[in-house]
């Protein structure tokens, strides 16, 4: 994916990268927060600005103090302590008045971890959010689960870049492509012809995917802070590429030609098998600007249109999701004692199942042990989890369910839990995350793991279905809620290799023939 950086590197991750470059080379550097604003400010609290002994990264006005909070940083560089200060109305410095009449605040940290820099910037450019805790002391770190403020503490939320995915051919995919590029935006360009491919790896384009085939499309990349622009004059390859991207959670789906065309193309998705709501995300035609004929023109119309609808996913927040992992059967059927025990190619069941979670400190981690497992409990907290106890599991995996969800609810605020089980070693982080991506769609509220068609865990349920998860009694699972949805429900593929669930010796030794393959 290409990634550009905007020449004032006003996105988070931008400065994050220049700043993490500066710490890695044995530099001193600041790191500059606007912490409020009043009045017309230019831009947000949370705004950056990072400098060195010369250089300077990101913006906090439209020009009028910059220098000054660059000079003050360095200040604080070489006296090792952090300060805040007040610009415009109240301020000390009467030199230097805001011309919009309102005020800014700012805090300087200097020499942050280079670390936590660095970590900012990985997570941010792969299309994670991320928490940024400011503490007055100066000590700079990100926020999770056991990372909160206290008393004080700054916060501030920064979101990935918005990512165009452009589907197309000839110049306006250029066009908008170079137009995304300047403005330092995410930008992956899918051609299909190779004059096209050549044009765009000369202008500086490295994410770039040749689309052969109609029927053999990749798989989506899109996330919520991802556009869909489709610029082909051709139905057999608009069809297939408006489902996918319609079945994805990008924020805007458009689609090139006149409203005749794009009639004739709301009616071919229907009999695809698209539904209402779904084809009515399809913006057509694009653009603010109707009927340009001129490809800049029209990437730039284009691009006004996708920054309007933005800003309400700019500013959203991820779902805060918790994984619920369900660790308290009895293994009753494994004929040598406790299956999550039993060694699985040098790491016991449970450890493979605990480590094979997405490396997001945003996701809550719990799990549910029988009374007296003292081994099941000691690898789970060893390897992060919270851990409860279940003193009626052999009532049915339904008491550790409500026991868990009960928990969950009282530990804090969810908007969506994932239900894994530890018997399942196999499944990789990257289907949790599919589970993630597909529960973004607009619509969709529980997601289930389907292989070669039978449903299973991991399961993803959204909080409007908590209450029937703590009404399951005996050995229902998850399973029963999602087929009871009449709507909103969805599947994702799990391969039949991950799919393996212990239960007996056989089932070990078959997933040993695949983590040792």
């Amino acid at each position: 994916m290409q990634t550009a950086t905007s020449l004032s590197g006003e996105h988070a991750e931008d400065v994050f990268a220049r700043l993490s470059e500066w710490l890695e080379s044995g530099q001193r550097c600041a790191l500059i927060v606007v912490t409020a604003t009043e009045g017309g400010a230019v831009r947000a609290p949370g705004a950056l600005l990072a400098v060195n002994d010369t250089e300077s990264i990101g913006y906090i006005s439209g020009g009028c103090i910059d220098a000054d909070v660059a000079l003050q940083a360095r200040r604080a560089i070489a006296d090792g302590e952090s300060i805040a200060l007040r610009y415009g109305a109240g301020s000390p410095f009467v030199d230097l008045p805001l011309p919009c009449g309102g005020a800014i605040e700012v805090f300087i940290a200097p020499d942050p971890e280079p670390d936590t820099v660095n970590t900012a910037y990985q997570r941010l450019s792969a299309r994670q959010e991320i928490e940024l805790i400011v503490r007055l002391d100066g000590h700079v770190s990100l926020g999770s689960d056991t990372a909160r403020p206290v008393g004080d503490d700054l916060v501030f939320s920064y979101v990935p870049k918005l990512r165009l995915r452009i589907a197309g051919r000839g110049a306006d995919a250029l066009a908008l492509a170079k137009v995304s590029g300047a403005a330092g935006y995410a930008t992956h360009l899918q051609l299909v012809d190779e004059e096209d491919i050549a044009t765009a790896h000369a202008a500086g384009f490295s994410s770039i995917e040749q689309l052969r085939a109609p029927s053999d499309l990749s798989a989506n990349s899109d996330d919520a802070w991802t556009a869909f622009v489709l610029l082909f004059h051709d139905q057999d390859w608009e069809i297939p590429l408006l489902r996918q991207a319609l079945f994805g959670p990008a924020f805007y789906v458009g689609a090139v030609g006149s409203a005749r065309t794009h009639s004739v193309r709301c009616a071919a998705l229907k009999d695809a098998g698209c539904e209402d709501a779904e084809i009515a995300r399809v913006k057509g035609p694009i653009g603010l600007v109707p009927s340009l004929r001129n490809a800049s023109m029209l990437a730039l119309s284009v691009m006004a249109e996708i920054v309007g609808f933005f800003p309400a996913k700019s500013t959203s927040r991820r779902p805060h999701t918790a994984i619920l992992m369900l660790a308290a059967g009895a293994s009753s059927r494994f004929e040598s004692g406790d299956k999550l025990l039993a060694e699985l190619s040098g790491r016991s069941i449970l450890e493979r199942a605990a480590t094979n979670i997405p490396d997001d400190p945003n996701l809550t981690k719990l799990a549910a042990v029988p009374t007296n497992a003292p081994r099941r409990k000691s690898v789970l907290e060893r390897t992060g989890w919270q851990v409860i106890e279940n003193p009626k599991a052999d009532l049915g995996q339904s008491t550790t369910l409500r026991l868990g969800i009960q928990a969950l609810k009282d530990l804090s605020s969810f908007d969506q839990v994932i239900v894994v089980l530890a018997d399942m070693p196999c499944v990789e982080p990257s289907h949790i995350e599919a589970l993630r991506v597909c529960a973004d769609i607009p619509g969709v509220s529980s997601v289930m793991s389907n292989s070669a068609g039978v449903l299973s865990p991991p399961a993803l349920f959204k909080r409007q279905h908590f209450e029937a998860l703590e009404a399951l009694s005996g050995d229902r699972g998850a399973k029963a809620v999602f087929l009871s949805l009449e709507h909103g429900n969805r599947t994702v593929d799990l391969a039949p290799q991950s799919a393996v669930d212990i239960d007996v010796i056989a089932d070990l030794d078959r997933a040993m023939e695949f983590t040792d393959a």
